[in-house]
């Protein structure tokens, strides 16, 4: 069977990489894929980012099934188009993806259906924004309410930076449509899981337990990025907090959906804020995979992906069980000069180890020009070592990093120091 995966990132990276595995899957196409899918021999990519000439291509080589990476094309209805035509595709169809796309949607659906977030008001006026902020004061959380490819969300320690913040997406109009509204919320203090499930419109399968880093720096200091590393299993999502996440957040969400006449399939990640007593809150929705979340997460699943993916399509993930690799994955992101703000593309990528059972590369902004590969993105690849242990697993992916060159390239130095100390 032919299977293909929508996106170019990392995320998308390590699903085809986890799907090519099962000894069915003939080939899986990315499209449009980067560097590092290009370089597979049971991945093919396909430059095709039109979802209408996706869904021709689908056609046209039998593809069994589809999945969906990325929020853009969801948020556009790629899941509609296909499914209007007769087509398998895993992903949340566009009026569901408003979970993601605007975060005013669900901060009032969070609101509607008791779902645990933080306090909030919405404005599309500068003038009435900045004097709820002069109110409330700072620490505060200013989001732009459209999809701004993880650059939408300021969390300000200081009047200053909200203001300035409110005049960058309202008044200069920065972030485009994206920033036309935005969303102030109180600021949450605590320590960050990602909680990702599978939903079929009905059953939840909820995947192993993740982390990341959104910080540039170390410490969790510098700007807010799309993700700096991320490593799983979380410690702090003990059994106790995974059911009661489930009871409170998630299992509500998808019934509410249903109650408001909108059947959710897809990816479902909660972002969660969990406090000193271990009370978690949503930060936030995405409709798909987290990305560095997915490639420690594909990293430690076992086996036939395409399966587990089949179920949730037909609507059967309750006959699914997943089995894990009992090792912690953790992936360490090497970013591209000048990222997060006007990320450098262009330059020569060497020595990348072959992968090995206790180390694997994922590609993100990497592409071959003249044959060579070279840096085409702010997120370059992302280094994922497996081990026995948080410490181990460092050890096994800076490792890895430290055969890796390119001019400019930057990367934290302290992924999973939370579970390390949590450990000892």
């Amino acid at each position: 069977m032919k299977l293909l995966v929508v996106g170019s990132g990392g995320r998308e990276h390590a699903l085809a990489w986890k799907l090519a595995q099962a000894p069915r899957v003939q080939l899986v196409y990315v499209a449009p894929g980067n560097g590092g899918t290009a370089q597979d021999e049971r991945l093919a990519n396909v430059d095709i980012t039109d979802i209408h000439e996706l869904a021709d291509f689908a056609e046209r080589e039998q593809i069994a099934l589809t999945v969906v990476g990325p929020e853009a094309p969801l948020a556009a209805g790629i899941v509609n188009v296909f499914r209007s035509r007769g087509l398998k595709v895993f992903g949340p169809t566009k009026e569901a993806a408003q979970l993601e796309s605007s975060k005013d949607f669900a901060k009032a659906f969070m609101k509607r259906h008791n779902i645990p977030t933080a306090a909030y008001e919405t404005f599309s006026d500068a003038t009435d924004a900045h004097a709820y902020v002069e109110k409330n004061g700072a620490p505060i959380v200013i989001k732009a309410d459209g999809l701004a490819a993880g650059k939408g969300v300021v969390v300000a320690m200081s009047l200053e930076e909200a203001h300035q913040a409110i005049d960058m997406m309202l008044a200069d109009n920065k972030l485009g449509d994206a920033g036309a509204r935005v969303v102030i919320e109180e600021f949450l203090a605590g320590e960050e899981a990602s909680f990702i499930v599978m939903v079929d419109g009905k059953h939840v399968l909820a995947l192993a337990s993740s982390q990341d880093h959104k910080r540039l720096q170390d410490g969790d200091q510098g700007p807010n990025t799309g993700g700096m590393g991320a490593y799983s299993p979380a410690p702090i999502v003990t059994p106790q907090l995974h059911a009661r996440v489930m009871r409170e957040i998630i299992l509500p969400t998808v019934a509410g959906m249903e109650k408001e006449g909108i059947r959710y399939t897809g990816f479902l990640y909660a972002g969660l804020m969990i406090d000193a007593q271990g009370n978690p809150k949503t930060l936030e929705f995405n409709c798909r995979m987290g990305d560095p979340e997915t490639q420690p997460i594909m990293a430690r699943l076992k086996g036939d992906f395409s399966k587990v993916v089949e179920h949730a399509i037909a609507g059967t993930l309750d006959q699914v069980e997943l089995e894990w690799d009992r090792r912690t994955a953790l992936g360490v992101v090497l970013a591209a000069y000048n990222y997060p703000d006007t990320p450098r593309k262009g330059d020569r990528i060497s020595d990348i180890p072959a992968e090995t059972d206790s180390s694997v590369t994922f590609h993100a902004g990497t592409q071959f020009v003249d044959g060579k590969l070279v840096t085409s993105g702010g997120r370059v690849l992302c280094v994922v070592g497996l081990a026995d242990t948080v410490r181990g697993a460092q050890n096994a992916a800076y490792e890895t990093v430290n055969r890796i060159a390119f001019d400019g390239m930057q990367y934290r130095l302290d992924i999973g120091y939370r579970a390390a100390g949590r450990k000892q």
